[in-house]
């Protein structure tokens, strides 16, 4: 059986928020899942131990599933072919160590607003708590906790939108690194310029799943597929490996669980308390306005962007241009986001309060992240390249950055 056609799925608005503590390693899973536009191709399902159902209608059970209460191991493993990174296991679990290598999480959540995920170091763990519309973040190596809140006039309104059928989450908290999350940015979209079919049906921690394989309908694009290993009970994604045109050897990025559980966690694991001496930040984030979070996903550049950001290309051949200097940026240079302020980026009147703690001051970035970044690139006759097993991101010397999960050569022809 072959299905091709449109799939409408209702998905709860997210809307970013200025930057996320997983903001780094994100932008590879971001890339890879959001390049679908055109039309689907649905192949017949396969025999096995778990009833038989065909793409489609895995899908939509997938999508249309309600969240559930769970906690459970998660690991995540990068292969994305960049230089070893300068990370410190004995400095304290980071999240920009989830750019390489093996990463292990712990999760747990209600099925509703409250959750914890905690990246757990050598000798360290860097958590970060849910509860409706407040997070926080807490570093044992620091020993730092970062509370994020919204004013009382936007709690006001975020509660309004809620009980009017919205998702009622502080904007960016959910960008987690977990299965559920990377397999529902990618199956969203599952309909559009791919092939979806049903491969094997595994066992992943412990528990009989399907697999929808996700194949793009394009071979100018780094990812060779996405396979999604979904619980044949739950319709929980256990499981996402993305694989690379690069390397059939083993998933260029892969997080899944290695054991879970769905009773309800205990209150005391979902309850967020400040460890006794730990110092406590209070960070204010401003709502963007109603008509930003009705919009949409929240992924569409305000229309004042229009002259910082375009786009070329379509489907997974996706390629995002933005008109401001990264490496001079990342030199020290703050005059570098010269018209790419917070506020147009999450459309907020009030973002500008958030610049102090998310954006360099005069003092521009320290030479450890000039360092970082002149490890991760490498020099081009066009600027600087980072280039992975999914993505390539093209700094130019003219002041642009050119993103794609395409091959690095597409980047330095369109420059």
């Amino acid at each position: 059986m072959a299905y091709r056609g449109d799939m409408t799925t209702a998905v709860a608005t997210r809307v970013p928020f200025l930057r996320s503590p997983w903001a780094v390693p994100a932008v590879v899973t971001a890339a890879v899942a959001g390049a679908f536009f055109a039309q689907p191709l649905l192949a017949s399902a396969v025999d096995g131990e778990l009833p038989a159902v065909t793409p489609e209608q895995l899908l939509t059970q997938v999508l249309e599933s309600e969240p559930v209460p769970m906690s459970g191991t998660v690991v995540h493993t990068a292969r994305l072919g960049l230089p070893e990174l300068p990370i410190n296991e004995t400095s304290g679990a980071d999240p920009l160590s989830l750019l390489g290598g093996s990463s292990t999480l712990r999760l747990w959540t209600d099925g509703a607003d409250r959750s914890r995920v905690a990246l757990l170091g050598m000798a360290s763990e860097y958590s970060v708590v849910t509860d409706g519309a407040e997070a926080w973040t807490y570093s044992s190596s620091d020993d730092e906790v970062v509370h994020y809140a919204l004013r009382a006039a936007d709690q006001a309104r975020l509660d309004a939108l809620r009980a009017a059928g919205g998702d009622g989450a502080l904007p960016g908290t959910r960008d987690l690194p977990t299965p559920d999350e990377a397999a529902r940015s990618v199956l969203t979209k599952a309909d559009e310029s791919s092939t979806v079919t049903l491969g094997d049906q595994v066992t992943v921690a412990g528990r009989d799943a399907y697999q929808l394989v996700v194949t793009p309908d394009t071979g100018g694009t780094l990812v060779d597929r996405v396979v999604v290993a979904i619980d044949g009970k739950t319709m929980v994604p256990l499981r996402v490996q993305a694989w690379s045109t690069q390397d059939e050897a083993a998933p260029a990025l892969e997080i899944g669980f290695t054991d879970i559980s769905f009773a309800t966690p205990a209150d005391s694991v979902l309850a967020f308390a400040a460890p006794a001496g730990a110092a406590v930040r209070e960070v204010l984030v401003p709502l963007p306005t109603a008509s930003d979070l009705l919009a949409g996903d929240g992924t569409t550049p305000p229309a004042d962007a229009k002259d910082h950001v375009t786009v070329s290309g379509t489907g997974w051949e996706t390629v995002v241009e933005g008109k401001f200097d990264v490496a001079a940026l990342v030199a020290g240079d703050p005059s570098a986001l010269a018209g790419v302020t917070p506020e147009k980026i999450i459309g907020s009147d009030g973002a500008q309060d958030l610049v102090k703690e998310f954006v360099p001051d005069h003092d521009g970035f320290s030479l450890d992240s000039l360092a970082l970044y002149e490890q991760l690139t490498t020099e081009v006759p066009e600027g600087r390249l980072l280039s992975s097993t999914l993505l390539s991101i093209l700094v130019t010397d003219d002041g642009r950055v050119l993103v794609g999960a395409v091959p690095a050569e597409t980047l330095r022809a369109m420059a």
